[in-house]
């Protein structure tokens, strides 16, 4: 198995953009059992590939789930989050009833993000202001 490339390349810039997400459904009730769950993942694996995101790392727990994505840098966190959300409440509520009766929408507003890189935040500080040194 070849190594994986760090970084990704395009046309005007070379990056590294992760970031781990959560978020949970409304109340967060315990509604993505493992029936749901699974084809939550299948859809989140193909809004992924529509919207040119990679999902690195997916955990769906009975009332919340982890995602760790890379992206490239035109696309806002809060945009895939939405793109992510909206795609994957409206399919399931319509396969699975027990989801309209329990919540009046899949998702809550809110959500979790952190960017994930490489390098630490103390790492990139110091090369910073070690700039004016050299």
């Amino acid at each position: 198995m070849a190594k994986k490339e760090r970084w990704t390349h395009a046309n005007t810039c070379v990056y590294n953009i992760g970031y781990h997400i959560i978020w949970c459904p409304k109340y967060r009730r315990n509604v993505l059992q493992p029936d749901v769950a699974v084809r939550l993942k299948e859809l989140l694996h193909e809004k992924a590939s529509d919207i040119d995101v990679i999902i690195e790392v997916m955990e769906i727990m009975p009332d919340h789930l982890h995602l760790f994505v890379k992206t490239k840098p035109t696309a806002s966190p809060h945009w895939v989050i939405q793109q992510f959300k909206g795609y994957t409440s409206r399919i399931l509520r319509q396969e699975f009833s027990t989801l309209r009766t329990r919540l009046p929408t899949l998702w809550t507003r809110s959500y979790y993000c952190e960017s994930c890189g490489h390098i630490s935040d103390e790492i990139v500080k110091k090369y910073i202001e070690d700039q004016k040194k050299n």
